[in-house]
């Protein structure tokens, strides 16, 4: 990492876990700010432009968080936006005011996910039965995640974005851990229901094409090169 958290700031648009977790394995410090946004009302025909549109959207409306927290005050660090799930819908450019153009470097981090299961987009659960039926589908056969970053440095209005496909390949899941999986009701947080990295599905497992930080939500290749390029 030849960044320096030192000489900016990185704003983590996510409340997930995962994310959090790679970005601090990544070697980075960062703040946290969610983006209260209604994920149903954005709908598109593709997932890479619904993963797209959604992280638009997050910064969005972060961006106005910041802008209504902020307003007067000026910030003492650079800071570097991340949205991701996004790519070259969102590349168009971000309205900036003339607060954040003011302010040094800040670079800002939102994410989105979804899964594709035989063409068709999976996003979170609704409920548990939903949930046991999407792990049911994926017993014996396979999925795949869609996601994308979108770097925005809000000095100087450069936006970097890109996405990621990852495909799962999965062994015969007995029922028994898929009971399990949805009694503990992590399925419901996760895009399509499916956490790979937990220790009663991971030994059913077969075979990711791609890599698993892509899956946990933050691609971290991808995210290193996006900060580089938005700086």
């Amino acid at each position: 990492m030849e960044a320096s958290t030192s000489s900016y700031k990185i704003i983590l648009g996510s409340s997930s876990v995962a994310r959090r977790k790679i970005l601090s394995e990544m070697g980075y410090q960062f703040t946290i700010m969610t983006a209260d946004i209604d994920e149903k009302s954005i709908r598109r025909e593709t997932p890479q432009d619904l993963v797209m549109a959604l992280a638009q959207a997050k910064a969005n409306a972060i961006i106005s968080k910041l802008q209504t927290t902020n307003n007067g005050e000026r910030v003492d660090e650079p800071t570097i936006l991340i949205a991701a799930d996004t790519a070259e819908a969102i590349l168009q450019g971000l309205p900036i005011d003339d607060y954040l153009k003011d302010a040094e470097s800040t670079l800002l981090i939102t994410s989105d996910q979804v899964v594709v299961y035989e063409g068709v987009i999976r996003e979170k659960p609704t409920s548990k039965e939903e949930a046991r039926q999407f792990l049911k589908d994926y017993s014996g056969r396979h999925a795949a995640t869609v996601g994308s970053v979108l770097v925005t440095n809000l000095k100087t209005g450069v936006r970097k974005g890109d996405s990621d496909r990852v495909e799962i390949y999965f062994n015969e899941i007995p029922d028994e851990i898929i009971e399990k999986l949805v009694d503990e009701g992590i399925t419901l947080n996760v895009a399509g229901g499916l956490i790979i990295e937990h220790p009663l599905i991971l030994p059913f497992v077969k075979e990711v094409v791609g890599t698993t930080d892509s899956v946990m939500g933050l691609p971290k290749d991808l995210t290193e090169k996006l900060l580089k390029e938005a700086l």
